[in-house]
């Protein structure tokens, strides 16, 4: 008798009614979505370790990356999947549903553009990453990320406008309006687009390329990155500076990397008293120093050009081919120089003044 009592006491409790559901009903819906997290705990578990053991065998590297990058989305989908189903089984407030729905709307078009991008990084780093490194021409190193930027930000707006759209919001009215107030903001971010406009500009013009050492705005240093916005640059000291595209388009660029070779400008200032025989000798030693150096050109300009207020002057201008190492190739000329100079008893001036005191009377 009490066990009839304690059962109808139990189907009564299941039936009793809140929030416009009984507790059978709230008990399915959370058990729906408790067994959805649970569900996707067993997806990631299955991917983690038995899809990556087996992919890992497999000679392509491309059914790892994939795997891996639809791992993440595919477990939120899951739970997203499972929550609005268990919620759709109870009798909720239309006001509720229609949030619940919409809401649902969102969050499936951004899962699923997440996992759309994910799926296009794991093609772009198998197929175009390879390909562009075998190419001998720069510019598809400078194209392919701003490309692979763009159909990225194309992915997440389209799924923005689906999702919204599914929600049932007006995205022809909501594009209308950005229409109209397109041109204000334009104005607002006149540098934004100014720098856009000077990214393009560089693609086109090409006054560099990644790799270049460029002096531009006060700054020198070595192209990382080539963007829409900004360009990158490593300076000197090894600091990463980004300069925007616009700075490309209105100032001066100097391509230091493009120079045919590097022109040295020397000058030697040997005593007064230096006789004109070493003179003609001290010109005869520069020359043979830079002819037997094989990073010069042979082109070389030597001049005694100037007398001094302290010494005979010698212009001595060399040109160091294009890729030598320059502080190395000047290190080693002016040493010889000097030896030289020195074993031949060539002085070098430096400032002097000479007071003649003449004595009254």
């Amino acid at each position: 008798m009490m066990n009839l009592l304690s059962l109808e006491l139990d189907k009564n409790f299941f039936e009793n009614i809140y929030y416009g559901n009984t507790v059978k009903e709230w008990c399915i819906s959370f058990s729906i979505i408790i067994a959805s997290w649970v569900f996707s705990k067993l997806i990631y578990w299955f991917f983690a370790n038995v899809f990556q053991v087996f992919t890992a065998r497999t000679k392509n590297k491309l059914d790892d990356v994939i795997v891996d990058m639809i791992q993440k989305p595919t477990v939120f989908i899951i739970i997203a999947t499972g929550i609005w189903f268990g919620l759709t089984l109870l009798k909720l407030h239309t006001t509720i549903e229609n949030a619940i729905n919409n809401s649902f709307h969102i969050v499936m078009s951004v899962l699923v553009a997440w996992l759309s991008v994910r799926l296009f990084d794991a093609a772009y780093e198998a197929f175009v990453v390879p390909w562009v490194k075998k190419t001998d021409n720069d510019l598809d190193d400078q194209l392919m990320p701003v490309i692979r930027k763009g159909i990225k930000s194309v992915i997440w707006v389209m799924a923005i406008i689906i999702g919204m759209d599914n929600a049932g919001h007006d995205v022809g009215a909501l594009l209308a309006g950005l229409g109209i107030g397109g041109l204000a903001l334009a104005m607002a971010a006149k540098d934004t687009v100014s720098n856009v406009f000077g990214g393009f500009t560089i693609f086109s013009d090409q006054p560099f390329r990644i790799s270049d050492r460029v002096k531009v705005a006060g700054y020198d240093g070595k192209v990382s990155e080539i963007g829409i916005r900004t360009t990158r640059l490593i300076t000197l000291d090894g600091r990463e500076v980004s300069i925007p595209n616009s700075k490309f388009a209105d100032a001066p660029v100097e391509n230091v990397s493009r120079e045919p070779s590097r022109k040295i400008v020397v000058n030697l200032g040997l005593t007064y008293d230096t006789p004109v025989e070493k003179i003609e000798a001290a010109m005869t030693y520069l020359r043979e120093i830079c002819e037997a150096h094989e990073s010069t050109e042979e082109k070389i300009i030597i001049s005694f050009n100037q007398f001094g207020d302290f010494a005979l002057n010698i212009m001595f201008i060399y040109y160091i081919k294009s890729g030598e190492d320059i502080a190395s190739t000047q290190n080693d000329i002016n040493l010889k120089i000097l030896r030289k100079f020195n074993d031949n008893g060539l002085e070098f001036a430096f400032p002097t003044q000479t007071i003649h005191n003449v004595s009254a009377g």
